[in-house]
């Protein structure tokens, strides 16, 4: 029976994801998706997929940009890319309230890329997440939706501010969408 445990033991881990072995260092990374108890491991889920990270608020005046959000999601999914909205109220814009936040991305935007529940993501207490954009570009988000584009490998990072908008991002994401 040791036996037959042992093998099934060697076959699994014979058999265990890539991502395991290759998780770039950014995407070591563990969170909570807003109004859930969900946790996304960033390694599995994201690792070999272009990622645009954005800080978000809900009474923003950029908050309107999720619909260009929402509309490069849709039109890239399928080829890789994933969008990661992280609510943040570092700018005194976003709800305490988890539901409010959920309300104005998924009923008032039609938002279907993951949203994670709202943290900090600029100074001292940024999440980890953002400690580390911030680290390979050295730029922290200066205002709400502040981007992050992200190569497949974590290799390139690119900052994006505030102003620039969704469909700005269409030609490079393609690029690293087609790069190898």
């Amino acid at each position: 029976m040791k036996t037959l445990a042992l093998m099934i033991s060697i076959y699994l881990l014979s058999i265990s994801p890539a991502w395991s072995e290759s998780c770039p260092d950014l995407l070591n990374y563990k969170m909570t998706k807003l109004r859930s108890n969900e946790q996304i491991d960033f390694c599995q889920a994201f690792v070999g997929k272009v990622i645009l990270a954005v800080n978000t608020a809900s009474s923003c005046a950029y908050t309107p940009q999720f619909k260009g959000l929402e509309a490069l999601y849709q039109k890239y999914k399928n080829q890789g890319l994933v969008i990661v909205g992280f609510p943040s109220n570092d700018f005194n814009q976003e709800f305490e309230n988890s539901e409010k936040i959920a309300k104005v991305c998924f009923i008032n935007y039609g938002v279907t890329f993951p949203m994670m529940e709202k943290s900090v993501i600029k100074g001292s207490d940024a999440n980890i997440f953002f400690r580390k954009l911030y680290k390979a570009t050295g730029q922290a988000p200066q205002w709400n939706f502040s981007k992050y584009l992200i190569s497949k490998n974590a290799s390139t990072i690119t900052a994006f501010e505030s102003s620039v908008a969704p469909e700005q991002l269409d030609g490079k994401i393609r690029a690293l969408l087609s790069a190898k």
